[in-house]
């Protein structure tokens, strides 16, 4: 998919696209819906990953956690978005797949935990 532009502002006629149109998207406006609708469930489920870990962890643990989060947002943000003089860009598939690779990360750190005891040494991965 081409970058976008202002990835935000593609939810005006969401409503009224039916998610079956997703299978074979008529355009790039209605490929970026659908690809949207994707990136927020990934976001969505990082989110619970990623607070089912922290809940699971001591304070050292938090805080490397917490790092490793934020070099991983800024790695995302370098690698999938740039700004130009003509506007601000996201590539949405690139976003999409990081926050999987990362969501995956997390749930990985969490059946960690489970089964054999939280490992802060990998966190701030």
């Amino acid at each position: 998919m081409k970058t976008v532009i202002a990835a935000l502002l593609l939810c005006a006629s969401g409503a009224a696209f039916a998610n079956s149109a997703c299978d074979k998207p008529k355009s790039d406006f209605d490929g970026l819906y659908c690809l949207n609708k994707v990136y927020q469930e990934a976001d969505k489920e990082l989110n619970t990953n990623y607070q089912a870990l922290s809940s699971k962890l001591d304070a050292d643990g938090k805080k490397a956690l917490k790092s490793g989060q934020l070099a991983w947002i800024q790695e995302r943000n370098d690698n999938c978005s740039r700004r130009e003089a003509r506007g601000f860009f996201v590539n949405l598939q690139c976003a999409t797949d990081t926050t999987i690779k990362r969501s995956q990360f997390l749930q990985d750190r969490v059946r960690e935990c489970n089964s054999s005891g939280c490992q802060n040494s990998k966190l701030k991965e």
